[in-house]
């Protein structure tokens, strides 16, 4: 059987989907909505369609949604280079632009939250706010990894993405199984006996399957790590540091046990003014997708404190 071609990502539904030039690359993206800009980042093993639930409810609500696929996934470019947290955190920058918006407000889970952290830091004319689902802050998570030896044992598999090739064979093997396999591993215990993991982990394998997705997704991992022994991590590291000016949104399963809720709270020094953090019972890993409708009340709880209803098209 060939491969899913890229252009398979591009789900029908009531948003629309085009493509952005964002940062020297193109970035596929799906959208709805008018009024201010959300912008939503996808983690591992996802892609855009990760925020189904959320782009609807969000335009509903006077918001102008975007779904992104990031660099590497789903039908963006899969450039060999540039999954490093300076071109990455570029990578949304650019889009903001490119979407005609001044600042957006960025929703991220997981990797996509990391990413949403760092483009605050290293961006932050374009970032009015900040969400974080089930993940934590970039020094907060490699603080973690590096002296809890229960957040250790969760990321062993940051450590087995680090040779070259057989991760890559692994990860894609009959039919991307691994892929389910992980977030069966990471879900809460409700979740993955319902009929919605069961389509959504079956998309989500689609979307692994599609040429130059695997390895792309793995360097995310690579760079973190092996970042942590050269200068440029060194640099990044200063560079994210500091505590942003931006509300931040925490939301965190407390069943997570892939970044575990002591790892996302260790994340507090990187909180702005007016930042929350929520825990949510019984969840694990995948908080828009086990309980989309209690995660997006949230957000839009905490985006509407920090986006007055004037600013938004009804």
């Amino acid at each position: 059987m060939s491969p899913p071609d890229p252009s398979s990502v591009r789900i029908d539904g009531p948003w629309t989907h085009r493509d952005v030039s964002a940062n020297g690359i193109r970035l596929h993206i799906a959208e709805a909505g008018q009024g201010p800009t959300v912008l939503l980042l996808h983690g591992f093993p996802e892609f855009w369609w990760a925020w189904r639930y959320q782009l609807l409810a969000l335009a509903d609500a006077g918001f102008h949604a975007v779904a992104a696929d990031l660099r590497g996934y789903g039908d963006s470019d899969k450039p060999p280079r540039g999954y490093d947290g300076w071109t990455l955190a570029g990578d949304i920058a650019g889009l903001v632009r490119a979407l005609g918006e001044r600042r957006a407000h960025l929703v991220g889970h997981a990797w996509g939250g990391m990413l949403a952290w760092t483009v605050a830091a290293l961006h932050p004319r374009v970032v009015e706010s900040v969400s974080v689902l089930g993940g934590a802050h970039p020094l907060a998570f490699r603080s973690a990894v590096g002296r809890r030896a229960g957040q250790v044992r969760a990321a062993a598999h940051l450590y087995r993405f680090q040779v070259p090739m057989a991760p890559e064979r692994r990860l894609l093997a009959d039919d991307a199984a691994m892929v389910e396999d992980l977030m069966r591993a990471w879900s809460g215990p409700r979740w993955p006996t319902t009929d919605d993991f069961t389509e959504t982990a079956r998309s989500f394998r689609q979307a692994m399957l599609v040429p130059g997705v695997a390895h792309s997704a793995l360097e995310y991992y690579r760079w973190a790590f092996r970042a942590q022994f050269r200068g440029d991590g060194r640099r990044f590291k200063a560079a994210v540091a500091g505590r942003p000016a931006v509300p931040v949104l925490q939301l965190h399963g407390d069943a997570d046990t892939c970044v575990l809720p002591e790892t996302a709270r260790a994340s507090a020094p990187w909180q702005g003014p007016g930042s929350r953090f929520e825990s949510l019972p019984g969840i694990g890993h995948f908080p828009h997708l086990e309980d989309p409708e209690r995660t997006t009340k949230a957000v839009l709880a905490f985006l509407g404190h920090v986006a007055p209803a004037r600013d938004r098209i009804p």
